[in-house]
């Protein structure tokens, strides 16, 4: 049975997608810690389900660990990394210590609104406003760049009789819903290689 490390911030919507599938007797994996950047919703979910919590900071403080404390608490003992709605930048030692075993759920169809600071409403706003028919999610590599590491998997989702980007919001968050639990899946059954910036599954 692989073991993951989901990071969230928020709610946890995607956290509990994650968490039902691993529940499933077929699953290859199961959530061995959540990690969070402040107590959160998704975090009072972890400790009901009893999964081990952590809290994370770039700097020491009281009752958080640090990334460097991460990196020795998940060596040999975690096998993916998600980022399901986590809101912080992954340091860079973080990211080159687990080089292809970190990926991010982004609600948008990138390379398109992504980048720094396009997270949560502000991708569906940018959407909405930019009059584009199309929106979607995507799940992709972390590298050092915001959303620029190389995409698993995407699908797209009609919005052209969406008359807000909360509306947005709700039809791509249940695409997030579908595609993050087989993009881990894939991962884990190896059956994902990348090939220069591109992957391609088996």
């Amino acid at each position: 049975m692989k073991k993951i490390a989901v990071f969230v911030s928020g709610r946890g919507s995607n956290l509990q997608a994650v968490y039902n599938v691993s529940k499933n007797p077929e699953s290859n994996y199961r959530i061995e810690y959540v990690v969070a950047d402040k107590e959160c919703l998704a975090i009072n979910f972890a400790k009901e389900n009893q999964i081990q919590t952590l809290l994370v900071s770039k700097e020491k403080k009281t009752n958080y660990v640090t990334f460097q404390n991460l990196i020795e608490i998940f060596s040999n003992k975690v096998d993916l990394i998600v980022l399901a709605g986590f809101l912080k930048k992954i340091p860079e030692e973080f990211v080159h210590k687990f080089k292809n075993k970190i990926i991010n759920i982004h609600p948008a169809l990138l390379p398109l609104f992504g980048g720094k600071g396009m997270y949560g409403m502000k991708v569906h706003s940018a959407v909405f406003e930019s009059g584009v028919k199309i929106s979607g999610a995507t799940v992709h590599f972390v590298n050092e760049e915001f959303d620029k590491g190389p995409i698993i998997c995407q699908k797209a989702v009609d919005i052209s009789n969406c008359n807000s980007s909360e509306e947005i919001a709700l039809k791509v968050l249940e695409i997030e819903h579908e595609i993050l639990p087989v993009a881990i899946k894939k991962i884990l059954e190896n059956e994902l290689v990348i090939e220069k910036n591109r992957t391609k599954f088996l």
